[in-house]
């Protein structure tokens, strides 16, 4: 099964930082005034959206590995590596790195096959799991266009959400950690978190938990962010659980160099 286009949409979408909000963020959505309190949501969000596009830049500079596992009910089917840069055009350039696994297909039946391989029975397996292979293809097709819709947040989608009164900041159980919590961000009852340090004004981690065609058919993604010397952030791990075809998408990303 071929992931590069869902695995490429993921990893190079998601890029984000958290500009300077200073740590008296919590204080003022608790001690403003309703008016008062939209205002400075307005300017945490204003601020966002630069940050987005300042973030992203700065990674531009840089060269990665992007390490992906893919496990399918439970057990890892592909794992492979990627020397990963932006080219002109601002997107990512991703190349296999010698000794990754191969990719996840289908097993045709064993030789032989007795008396009903002899009729075409083994020509009729193989044709069935490689249609199942097919349906997977084309499920994780749209669970990486759902992704898109998310990762990273649009900086017009974040406004019009605080303007519609769908986005808080909230005070995490954590010192210092703060999070802006969005609802129908896409799809009515979807929710998009993203949580940083109010300390040091770096992105934390950005959950999202949404469906397909149905609310039953579950994605959930969670990113999780680390900071370079130079306090770039970057994705350092992403997991992707679609839990209707028990899939997980696991994407590591180490070894940054200007």
């Amino acid at each position: 099964m071929e992931f590069k286009s869902y695995t490429s949409a993921l990893t190079a979408s998601v890029i984000l930082v958290i500009s300077p909000v200073g740590g008296a963020l919590a204080q003022e959505a608790k001690s403003a005034s309703p008016e008062a309190g939209k205002a400075a949501l307005q300017e945490k969000v204003a601020q966002l959206k630069q940050s987005l596009a300042a973030n992203q830049k700065a990674l531009q500079q840089y060269t990665w590995i992007e390490t992906t596992e893919i496990a399918l009910k439970g057990e890892v089917k592909k794992t492979d590596k990627k020397e990963c840069r932006y080219g002109a055009d601002g997107k990512v350039i991703k190349t296999d790195i010698p000794g990754a696994a191969p990719p996840l297909a289908a097993k045709a039946p064993p030789s032989g096959g007795g008396r009903r391989a002899g009729r075409g029975g083994g020509a009729l397996k193989e044709k069935v799991i490689a249609n199942k292979v097919d349906d997977l293809k084309e499920y994780m097709a749209d669970v990486a266009a759902l992704v898109k819709q998310y990762v990273p947040p649009a900086p017009a989608k974040i406004q019009a959400a605080a303007q519609g009164g769908k986005a808080a900041l909230e005070k995490e159980s954590t010192p210092g950690m703060a999070r802006l919590a969005i609802t129908d961000y896409y799809l009515p009852g979807d929710k998009l978190a993203i949580s940083f340090n109010s300390a040091k004004n770096q992105l934390a981690a950005v959950n999202v938990n949404s469906y397909l065609s149905k609310q039953k058919d579950t994605v959930t993604l969670a990113v999780r962010f680390a900071s370079l010397p130079d306090a770039v952030n970057y994705p350092a791990e992403t997991v992707l659980v679609a839990s209707a075809k028990q899939i997980q998408v696991k994407i590591a990303n180490s070894g940054y160099k200007k």
